[in-house]
């Protein structure tokens, strides 16, 4: 499965480079939804709510309301998981809040998973220099992807895992490190950061993995045609 990502701040698309620096801004909402029309799923990042500045709601509502999407930013409590269900979400991304620094944070997963149901659920694990960082990865923990994911399999239905080293920079993602993964679990892992080719996309399809797409998407560097092909 191919991922096209919708990135929300202050209302608008956007992507950033590392998580920091904004590269761009997209078309509306709804334009952007309608060009990444016949792929499965859309992810969608409102990265407002994820840096504590405020939420997005209303257009995470419009765009769940109009297609299959994932949604993440700022899920740290049941309440929050079940607001963005309530909106439309298919699943939940949970990110910062599933982890300490020294490890996993059990209890709220558990509540989130009792509020909405464990399959509605999917832990981000973001890396950067082998380890899981959070809160905008502006903090690392002791923790690598590979050693949690059989401990995290309880509490939700699939990983989001993102190669922060490269993300939004156009030059290819760790393939290697996707591949430890993949031998890691056996829930649906999607795969994220510096996926820059076809080939790269394929390289993952290869393995079981699927692939959340930004950047090369919005500066053309792939073709959506071309990604449609591949479904």
């Amino acid at each position: 499965m191919i991922v096209p990502c919708i990135d929300l701040m202050d209302g608008k698309v956007v992507q950033l480079i590392q998580g920091k620096e904004k590269a761009l801004e997209g078309e509306e909402p709804l334009v952007m939804l309608a060009k990444f029309a016949g792929f499965p799923e859309i992810q969608v990042i409102d990265l407002d709510a994820a840096l504590g500045r405020g939420a997005n709601d209303d257009i995470v509502e419009l765009l769940a309301g109009r297609a299959r999407c994932r949604v993440g930013g700022g899920v740290r409590s049941p309440e929050r998981a079940q607001t963005l269900v309530d909106q439309g979400a298919a699943q939940v991304i949970v990110g910062t809040a599933a982890f300490t620094r020294t490890g996993i944070n059990v209890p709220l997963l558990e509540s989130i998973a009792a509020q909405i149901g464990k399959d509605k659920i999917l832990i981000a694990l973001d890396s950067k220099y082998g380890k899981i960082v959070v809160k905008g990865w502006q903090e690392s923990t002791d923790l690598t992807a590979v050693e949690v994911l059989k401990s995290l399999e309880p509490y939700c239905g699939g990983f989001l895992c993102t190669y922060v080293d490269k993300e939004g920079m156009m030059q290819g993602t760790d393939l290697d490190w996707f591949r430890s993964l993949r031998a890691a679990t056996t829930l649906p892992i999607t795969a994220a950061g510096g996926i820059t080719t076809l080939e790269d996309v394929k390289s993952l399809m290869s393995m079981g993995i699927h692939s959340a797409m930004g950047m090369a998407i919005y500066t053309g560097h792939v073709k959506l045609d071309d990604l449609r092909q591949l479904l």
